[in-house]
């Protein structure tokens, strides 16, 4: 069983494609005609227009692909069942971190890949956000353990290009620094139950509280009011383009 054979059954209610994401991850596709969507889940971010290809080893996601999604596979990035230059681009969207062996699995998407590999993941040496700071240390320590660092990927490829990559204030897709601007959406169980990150918590109750506490006291926002007047927010959400 996978970790989102776990907690998946409710994620493609919470993690709705953001259209500004999407077109950063088209821009970093740039005419590749074939697409190979490795940990592919629902069939976020998968690119209209173009011939793809999913992977993806847990169960329940696959049932919860959405309708224009492409055709999928069931299989890990470790061990991918095509052969050498297979698609001009592979994707992989928040799903490096859950690979169990990380190289073996860029190795195997440079291998399938002609022309590039565009990967959105998160750079584990930013000091993450609010959340994760004061009320979450344990998430934070825990990402940083699980991310890859930057350089693992330009060990993995030839040549590394790295996008940061700012979210949105209102952004659509609830991944863990979604909500940077909107304190009271971590309150949601449904909004936290997309975020795989909370899987690894023991115990959220008292974060929770205290998180709940200081948005009905003005606290949060006496601390971090000058949020509201941002935009966007980089939170250390990176895209890597890797040539293979």
């Amino acid at each position: 069983m996978t970790l989102y054979d776990a907690i998946g059954a409710a994620y493609a209610g919470t993690r709705v494609p953001d259209p500004r994401i999407a077109s950063a991850i088209e821009h970093a596709l740039g005419d590749a005609s074939t697409v190979l969507n490795v940990g592919a889940g629902t069939g976020s971010y998968e690119p209209l227009g173009r011939r793809v290809v999913a992977v993806e080893p847990s169960i329940i996601m696959l049932r919860q692909r959405r309708g224009e999604a492409a055709a999928a596979v069931p299989a890990r990035a470790e061990a991918l069942p095509f052969a050498r230059n297979s698609f001009d681009a592979v994707l992989a969207v928040l799903t490096v971190h859950h690979w169990t062996d990380q190289m073996a699995g860029l190795l195997e998407c440079g291998r399938v890949a002609r022309r590039k590999v565009v990967i959105l993941t998160w750079d584990p040496m930013t000091a993450g956000f609010w959340l994760v700071r004061e009320y979450f240390p344990e998430l934070l320590a825990h990402d940083q353990r699980m991310f890859p660092r930057l350089e693992v990927f330009a060990d993995a490829f030839a040549a590394v290009e790295v996008v940061p990559l700012p979210v949105p204030a209102d952004c659509t897709d609830g991944f863990l620094g979604a909500f940077w601007h909107r304190p009271e959406a971590y309150l949601d169980p449904r909004v936290r139950a997309g975020m795989s990150s909370f899987a690894h918590v023991p115990d959220a109750t008292p974060a929770l509280l205290q998180l709940e506490a200081d948005v009905a006291s003005g606290a949060w926002e006496t601390r971090h009011g000058e949020l509201r007047e941002k935009a966007v927010l980089d939170v250390g959400y990176r895209i890597v383009v890797g040539v293979p």
